[in-house]
């Protein structure tokens, strides 16, 4: 098995959901997940946010307010299969958030409701099966009102219905008072079945501390998951210095991922910033390297 980069077009074309998790591991924390919103005019209007991502450094692609059962990328010049199409665009596994909404959430603000193609559900999961996509993301936006134990209850239906690999937990609060850093809800994501495990980056919420999330990590490796830190508290619109020391941080507490999100210009972060995120955590050479390959690898 090829780690993850060394991987090109025609091996992500292919790759089973094992083979995704083996690939990232072996990478040794140097992937790059970029999230990207789909429902909104892209950055630059002729292409997608995805295109834009990919060409920056991003490995991963997070598909954000994806409608599993309207499924629309704007920016795609064809929505017959938009994400089989978006992958021969980009040549990069594509994953898409759904939201475990619970509606008795105790709200620190008002609630901002979603429609059902973007929640979890046996319907969404096997619809987004159908569609293609490689792996899922178990969180919440903003305002949605997502708990820890919706979040559990969600991997558990997604380990049964869904094909692709699994990430659970939230870089924000989600609207919800549930506490980010319960490192016993944590476990219990990993418990319930998920492949990697989300939480907030050092530097990006209250409280979130090298130490932190340093002990978190290693209390989460002895289930054999992976980690993903979580760049989504609007940070990902800062200047690059503050980019690269998030990236740092996440380096030191041994994050496999590294995500960065969407509240740029037009749904997707500054292209600077993701290439400065690419850079810190694997250098020049590594950052052309997935740049530069050609699709047709």
């Amino acid at each position: 098995m090829k780690r993850l980069l060394n991987c090109t077009a025609s091996d992500f074309m292919q790759m089973s959901r094992e083979e995704l998790i083996a690939a990232i591991r072996a990478s040794e924390g140097r992937v790059i997940v970029s999230e990207t919103v789909v429902s909104c005019m892209p950055a630059i209007p002729a292409i997608t946010n995805a295109e834009i991502s990919r060409a920056a450094g991003a490995d991963l692609i997070l598909l954000n307010t994806f409608d599993a059962f309207h499924p629309v990328i704007n920016g795609l010049d064809n929505m017959e299969q938009p994400i089989q199409r978006l992958k021969e665009l980009i040549g990069r596994p594509i994953g898409v958030n759904l939201e475990p909404v619970d509606s008795r959430a105790k709200m620190l603000e008002e609630r901002i409701d979603i429609v059902k193609g973007r929640q979890v559900s046996i319907e969404t999961l096997n619809s987004l099966n159908n569609l293609g996509v490689d792996f899922v993301c178990i969180t919440g936006n903003p305002g949605t009102g997502v708990t820890n134990q919706s979040i559990i209850d969600a991997i558990q239906l997604a380990k049964d219905s869904f094909r692709g690999m699994i990430i659970a937990g939230k870089m924000h609060g989600a609207g919800s008072k549930d506490p980010i850093y319960d490192i016993d809800a944590l476990e219990s994501f990993a418990k319930a079945g998920a492949d990697v495990i989300l939480l907030p980056s050092p530097g990006t919420v209250p409280g979130s501390t090298v130490d932190v999330c340093y002990n978190i990590i290693r209390r989460l490796k002895k289930y054999d998951v992976l980690t993903m830190g979580g760049l989504g508290t609007s940070q990902e619109t800062s200047d690059v210095e503050t980019i690269r020391q998030i990236g740092l941080y996440n380096k030191m507490v041994g994050f496999d991922i590294h995500h960065i999100g969407d509240a740029g210009e037009g749904g997707v972060s500054p292209f600077e910033n993701i290439f400065e995120l690419s850079k810190v955590v694997r250098g020049r050479k590594h950052t052309l390297k997935m740049i530069c390959t050609s699709n047709a690898r």
